[in-house]
């Protein structure tokens, strides 16, 4: 019907024969990452963007979305194919406003996990990749509106929502990815200048999800040790 919008038409989803696994890396751009930080972070999402594009099965079934938290939380990418991801060229500036990153962050990946319902896609659990070299700015540890998020990642992760991932890069504030991290998953902190192995590390991790069966359990490579991007915070 003239002047009315189909979903169809609003909602973009490629391949939709194959099951897609929805990842949202989000990614702080505080003034802390200025300088080489943000330089090899950016590098790292270029590289990260390559490997995927190189795998035939990832290109058609792993969507990425870009969060970035410093000047306000803004949704630099919203859910795309590896095919038609740009790597975004980020600018450090701002505070760190984490927690309502990481609930815009589950948000979205309830909206899209909808449309994928919708549409009668399959899916895999999706994934959560949080990056940062700081600490909250927006929410205090402890008080009502942090115990939220805290919440939210422990109750989705422990329902089958999806997957949360915390990666702290320099002097990034273990106390409070320990506590974001749901039981079993540790916090990792990056070793310095491994942005790029980080990476590489996770669009493997992908390529291993979009070439299994929903529900089966793979085993991803260790990336904590000699030869690992990261190493467990004391």
């Amino acid at each position: 019907m003239d002047g009315v919008e189909r979903l169809s038409d609003l909602v973009d989803i490629p391949y939709p024969q194959h099951p897609h696994c929805a990842t949202i890396l989000v990614l702080d751009t505080s003034a802390s990452m200025e300088g080489n930080k943000i330089n090899e972070l950016n590098e790292g999402l270029a590289i990260f963007a390559a490997e995927l594009m190189m795998d035939e099965l990832a290109r058609k079934r792993i969507e990425i979305a870009i969060l970035s938290f410093g000047q306000g939380v803004t949704k630099v990418c919203d859910f795309t194919s590896i095919t038609e991801f740009i790597p975004p060229v980020l600018q450090a500036g701002g505070f760190t406003p984490m927690g309502e990153a990481i609930l815009t962050a589950i948000s979205m990946i309830e909206e899209r996990k909808q449309e994928y319902r919708e549409f009668g896609v399959d899916y895999y659990r999706p994934w959560i990749f949080l990056i940062t070299d700081g600490q909250p700015t927006d929410m205090r540890n402890g008080d009502e509106r942090w115990n939220k998020v805290i919440t939210a990642i422990h109750t989705g992760e422990a329902e089958h929502k999806f997957l949360f991932w915390a990666l702290g890069v320099d002097q990034a504030n273990f106390t409070v990815l320990h506590s974001l991290s749901p039981p079993g998953r540790t916090p990792l902190q990056l070793k310095e200048t491994h942005f790029t192995d980080m990476f590489v590390w996770l669009s493997k991790s992908l390529s291993k999800i979009s070439d299994s069966v929903i529900g089966e359990q793979i085993t991803l490579e260790n990336p904590v040790g000699p030869e690992g991007w990261g190493s467990i915070p004391l």
